[in-house]
């Protein structure tokens, strides 16, 4: 079982990494110092980061890239799943697909953070965040967007090209928003603990889509 990063002791890089991310999700990247990293993760060698990483930035990077590939892989998975079956066959198909790959399938027990770590970041530093991808680990986003367009053939390219920016920018936001109320653990949040809620982020997603 996943220990929360508060009281776990074990000074491995992984470890340090899930520490980082859930600390940089809640207070942002620049709220974050590698010494605060390393109490919370237990170390008493506040040079660990700089040990195991080289930097700050170094780790940030590598946060940055590990969740992009876990994304983009589940989401070429699905997309492979959807040809084989003849699809996607609409645009809110390609929708769920986008959610649910958003979604770490296996999360530690104190809850997910990269979609509000990765907001964050592209709201404060988006220059690192873009660096950091060197534009790799999109291409299953990429794929999805084609199919859009595929699906979309009848709208024109400028108004669907505006339509697929408001929606990157919607799924983000709502993720990353979900994220944060699920980790205050001192109430219950069921509309966003609803298992119909993802489904009804699709739905949304697709009419931003075809309006």
């Amino acid at each position: 079982m996943a220990r929360d990063p508060s009281t776990a002791q074990s000074p491995a890089p992984q470890h340090l990494k899930a520490v980082a991310l859930k600390l940089f999700a809640e207070r942002g990247i620049d709220g974050v110092t590698v010494r605060q990293i390393a109490e919370a993760a237990g170390q008493k060698n506040h040079a660990a980061i700089t040990y195991h990483f080289g930097s700050k930035e170094a780790l940030i990077r590598q946060l940055v890239v590990d969740g992009a590939q876990a994304i983009d892989a589940r989401r070429n998975a699905a997309l492979d799943r959807a040809k084989a079956a003849g699809g996607p066959h609409s645009v809110l198909e390609v929708m769920e697909i986008l959610v649910e790959t958003s979604i770490d399938p296996d999360p530690p027990s104190w809850g997910e953070c990269y979609n509000r770590f990765v907001v964050g970041l592209q709201l404060s530093n988006r220059a690192l965040f873009m660096d950091a991808l060197e534009g790799r680990w999109n291409s299953g986003y990429q794929r999805c967007l084609e199919e859009v367009r595929r699906l979309m053939a009848h709208c024109p390219s400028d108004l669907l090209n505006q339509r697929l920016v408001f929606m990157g920018g919607a799924i983000g936001g709502i993720l990353a928003g979900r994220e944060t109320e699920l980790s205050d653990r001192s109430r219950e949040h069921p509309m966003w603990s609803h298992p119909e809620t993802l489904p009804r982020v699709a739905r949304a997603l697709a009419s931003i889509i075809e309006g």
